[in-house]
């Protein structure tokens, strides 16, 4: 039987490997494709509406235990499949 989780946008159940884990970087969003890197972890179906839901209710503060905005254009960007290189 395969882990459930949460998305922190929709709020809907659903099985580990179909959400993406997303945990705290300095003052950015990580997005943990093996779901081994330490600290909390927050978990979101990877579509544009659940990471504008989780977003508008200001979710990744709150799952991850951050003050203040933490950067979400690193996350947006993997969504969205924009690759920045830094040249």
């Amino acid at each position: 039987m395969e882990p459930v989780r949460t998305c922190i946008g929709c709020r809907s159940r659903a099985p580990r490997s179909s959400l993406l884990r997303i945990v705290a970087g300095e003052s950015e969003l990580v997005v943990d494709e093996t779901a081994v890197l330490p600290g909390r972890g927050a978990w979101l179906h990877p579509t544009d509406s659940c990471f504008r839901l989780a977003l508008r209710k200001r979710a990744f503060g709150r799952a991850l235990r951050m003050t203040g905005n933490p950067d979400a254009s690193p996350l947006e960007n993997r969504l969205n499949g924009t690759v920045i290189t830094n040249e």
